[in-house]
């Protein structure tokens, strides 16, 4: 049986907002956990109202397309990174 190789890893760059009751909750690790990618906090800020995060997947497409609809059903709004907005 031959074995397909594995695809390439990439890398994804997202804003994740929280409500309020998502910044008590340890998504971040429990996604770390239940997914098989590497991820980079690259920005934040947190209160106690609203949490925004700028962070980075790395790993399988597929497997990054699936954490980040797992964030949606928790109720975290996900949306696309410009590379620049985070860089400086």
């Amino acid at each position: 049986m031959k074995r397909r190789p594995p695809t390439a890893r990439e890398k994804k760059r997202y804003w994740l907002t929280f409500d309020a009751k998502g910044t008590t909750q340890p998504l971040i690790w429990e996604m770390s956990k239940r997914f098989d990618v590497i991820f980079n906090i690259r920005n934040s800020s947190v209160t106690d109202a609203v949490g925004i995060i700028a962070i980075e997947l790395e790993g399988q497409a597929e497997t990054i397309s699936r954490a980040v609809r797992w964030f949606k059903r928790k109720g975290v709004q996900v949306d696309p990174v410009e590379l620049n907005t985070i860089e400086g």
